[in-house]
């Protein structure tokens, strides 16, 4: 297949003309590190081959759009056209785009060292590889299959980056001037700190949110940064091949009960998930909360669940006030009020911009003007 103009189209797209990263987006095929993958599809994912239609496995390969590889423990690279799975993505390579820009919020050096965490579908390891040498670059992952297929794919390229299975939480394989992380953690694990050489460099986000911090290694063993401006959203670490169960059966009692609050609310029903800085700030100020958000003409309902056993479901018409049911032993929608109330007051959320403390430990902080908050 000719696939190096659209490698060289994706270039152009996703990097400016004097970027060091323009020849190795352009250099990569990266339809061969992502020859089966999932896409959504009614009543689960649908699986697409590559081998079978090569038009859309190069407008895949080459548009800037992450390709889901994994959904639960399913791998495309093992399923049939049979297999619908229904649960949540668990790998991915990431779209072209993203991956540079993680990249180039690390300020790589040309003799620094790069231990990229979250190899999937070796593509990030590929483009690090193809800028720094081989011998500069260690990726990671948790999952041994996605360690082997990719490590096959990229000796097939001519490339040989060191790839490791290993839990990303736990010891990093061995110390490096930059650590980036195209997963998602919360806090930051102090295993990355102790890796980090000194003066070191990471890049992550923080899970459950769209907030991307880089911090660079201080004296004590800790680090000190911010929360970039720019946005990034990933997958969070997992220890094994799937996520633990969801609040499926939580969400769908909120969406049936009466609750043991029943109020009016004060502004129009939000999809939170969709609202980045305002789903960061509540992930924040109250972590793991799953929502559901439907919308049918102009009915919009809103249902949010913990697994503490809290929940709330909003419904309204358009943008009126909506009617608002809480159970269990916090009233999630009424956090979520409380930060809407202090962006309309101040103008914008504390958590986009802020100051990150990390302690040796990886007690990690977030700070801006008064607001504290520890991860």
């Amino acid at each position: 297949m000719n696939w190096a103009p659209r490698a060289a189209a994706l270039a152009e797209r996703v990097t400016h003309p004097s970027s060091r990263w323009r020849a190795p987006v352009a250099q990569t095929a990266r339809h061969e590190l992502v020859p089966r993958w999932w896409q959504r599809a009614p009543g689960g994912w649908a699986l697409r081959n590559g081998e079978a239609d090569k038009g859309r496995w190069l407008d895949a390969a080459y548009g800037d759009a992450s390709l889901v590889t994994s959904v639960g423990p399913l791998h495309a690279d093992h399923a049939t056209g049979d297999d619908h799975p229904a649960g949540l993505p668990t790998s991915s390579s990431t779209l072209p785009g993203l991956v540079v820009r993680m990249f180039q919020h690390a300020r790589l050096g040309d003799d620094d060292t790069v231990c990229d965490i979250g190899t999937g579908s070796g593509y990030g390891a590929a483009l690090a590889a193809r800028r720094l040498g081989d011998a500069q670059i260690t990726s990671v992952d948790v999952d041994p299959y996605l360690v082997e297929a990719a490590r096959a794919r990229l000796d097939a390229m001519g490339l040989h980056p060191a790839l490791v299975h290993t839990d990303a939480t736990g010891d990093l394989p061995g110390t490096f001037d930059r650590i980036v992380a195209t997963v998602g953690v919360r806090p930051i694990p102090a295993s990355w700190l102790a890796a980090l050489e000194p003066h070191g460099r990471l890049v992550t986000t923080i899970a459950g949110t769209s907030l991307l911090v880089t911090a660079e290694k201080t004296e004590d063993g800790g680090a000190t940064g911010r929360v970039e401006w720019d946005r990034a959203g990933f997958m969070h670490t997992r220890h094994g091949s799937d996520y633990p169960p969801r609040l499926a059966v939580l969400l769908a009692a909120a969406r049936e009960h009466d609750g043991d609050d029943i109020s009016t609310g004060r502004y129009p029903v939000v999809q939170v998930t969709e609202a980045w800085d305002l789903a960061s700030m509540l992930d924040v100020v109250a972590p793991g909360i799953e929502h559901r958000f439907d919308e049918g003409g102009t009915q919009r309902t809103a249902l949010m669940a913990h697994a503490d056993g809290s929940w709330a479901r909003a419904t309204a018409r358009a943008d009126e006030a909506p009617q608002v049911h809480q159970g269990g032993p916090r009233r999630l929608w009424d956090i979520l009020d409380e930060i809407r109330t202090h962006w309309l007051t101040h103008g914008e959320l504390p958590v986009r911009g802020a100051k990150v403390f990390v302690k040796p430990d990886g007690s990690t902080y977030l700070a801006r003007g008064k607001w504290l908050a520890e991860l």
